[in-house]
């Protein structure tokens, strides 16, 4: 092979905007502009990327802002700290003027910071805001907004994560956000109001966290969902919010887990189980029920509930919560189980008819070798008519004795499917 005097550079023959388009692929812009020293023709290219992305740690935001040339910002995102309103106010209105699309800000350890700037609620490229970590006067500044000055026309997608107040402002800021497809908050409260209404939000997560909850208003309504386009949910309540919901007709999957820590409270039990009535046109359901006390569990079982649509749902809870959701879902294909805790299996008086008809596949995770468990997959087996496999995944410490005795038991059970297929693997592998 015959080596030429010069050496070819291939990306340099690459016009400028193809080499400006890799390296907005680049993690950081710290890593974009240190591709200035590549060559001459290298030196200013990074002052022409789309996307300027911050490390918490780079002290040259400022610096680096004033060097980029592109009148167009994709993507901004960056820490504030030690940031002063000015130095605020300068980024977030570079961004705006830039007409960015996607704005992300992490509020780390800032105490200093009075306001945003009222620009930001008025700009319309935003497609994509998220902002992390509020104070709890940063949160009253943020949402002490009225209808009149928000105007997002495009924003699709608002993230509020660690939010601490200020959440009473929250409707006037999603009215200004009329094309807004997803939410997402997560807050640290203590039975504070939360309203959330929007006819075009099509996901939906919300996590209410609490270190020392109180239970002073029972009965009050603090979470309030009004999103009848809503089709994902994620609701995730530790801190015992009363919730209120308006109609989820459109509803296809969702995660719902309630920890209730107070027995005795039939208020907040009948708000959880008049919740859960309220997704019954549900698709895909992943239900955590493992923390509810007696109250709830006697308020939800005692209830008539159909999920008509429920082709798969993922359970974690006691076994009589099993035996409530075979009886109301009569076209469940797909049912994977968490059980953490063993009292309540009862055989259902008449074979619910998922069981003869529609179920394929049960999963239970983890299997723990427990006569009662025993006893829910000996009935499921028998009277499963249509079931193509079912997998018991055991825990990854089960020594190889029990393992096999394990097995040895499950494959004895009768089968109303000649067809069943029985998988055992560890729980980690």
């Amino acid at each position: 092979m015959k080596i030429t005097k010069l050496s070819i550079d291939r990306l340099s023959d690459l016009p400028d905007s193809i080499l400006c388009h890799i390296l907005s692929f680049l993690p950081t812009t710290k890593n974009t502009v240190a591709t200035c020293i590549l060559a001459r023709r290298w030196r200013y290219l990074w002052s022409y990327v789309p996307n300027l992305i911050f490390d918490s740690d780079d002290e040259n935001i400022d610096r680096v802002l004033l060097l980029h040339k592109l009148q167009c910002v994709d993507t901004f995102r960056f820490t504030v700290i030690d940031c002063n309103d000015h130095q605020l106010e300068t980024r977030i209105k570079f961004a705006v003027d830039r007409n960015v699309k996607n704005l992300h800000i992490n509020f780390y350890r800032q105490n200093s910071i009075r306001a945003l700037p009222g620009c930001l609620f008025t700009c319309k490229t935003l497609v994509d805001l998220r902002l992390w970590n509020f104070s709890t006067f940063l949160s009253s500044c943020i949402f002490s907004v009225s209808c009149a000055v928000v105007c997002l026309p495009r924003l699709k997608i608002l993230h509020l994560h660690y939010m601490n107040g200020g959440y009473e402002s929250l409707p006037d800021l999603l009215s200004g956000c009329p094309v807004l497809e997803e939410l997402e908050i997560q807050l640290y409260c203590c039975f504070c109001s939360c309203k959330i209404s929007s006819p075009t939000i099509k996901r939906l997560v919300i996590n209410y966290f609490d270190v020392e909850p109180s239970y002073e208003h029972k009965g009050y309504y603090n979470l309030e969902i009004n999103t009848p386009g809503l089709v994902y949910l994620k609701l995730v309540d530790i801190s015992n919010q009363h919730i209120k919901s308006g109609p989820l007709t459109s509803l296809i999957e969702a995660y719902i887990r309630f920890e209730d820590y107070v027995d005795g409270d039939y208020l907040y039990s009948r708000s959880v189980t008049e919740f859960i009535d309220r997704i019954r046109n549900i698709r895909c359901l992943d239900l955590n029920l493992s923390e509810c006390t007696e109250t709830t569990q006697s308020v939800f079982l005692a209830r008539t509930i159909s999920f008509c649509n429920l082709i798969k749902l993922e359970l974690t809870a006691d076994c009589c919560f099993l035996q409530k959701m075979l009886e109301c879902a009569d076209n469940l294909e797909i049912l994977i189980l968490r059980e953490e805790k063993i009292r309540g299996w009862m055989e259902p008086q008449q074979v619910p008819t998922c069981l003869s008809s529609r179920l394929r596949n049960i999963k239970f995770v983890p299997f723990l070798h427990r006569k009662r468990r025993f006893k829910a997959v000996r009935y499921v087996l028998k009277n499963a008519k249509v079931l193509e496999k079912i997998e018991i995944v055991y825990p990854h410490y089960l020594d190889s004795k029990s393992r096999n005795a394990l097995i040895q038991i499950m494959s004895s059970f009768q089968r109303g499917s000649s067809a069943c297929e029985l998988v055992a693997c560890p729980e980690f592998g």
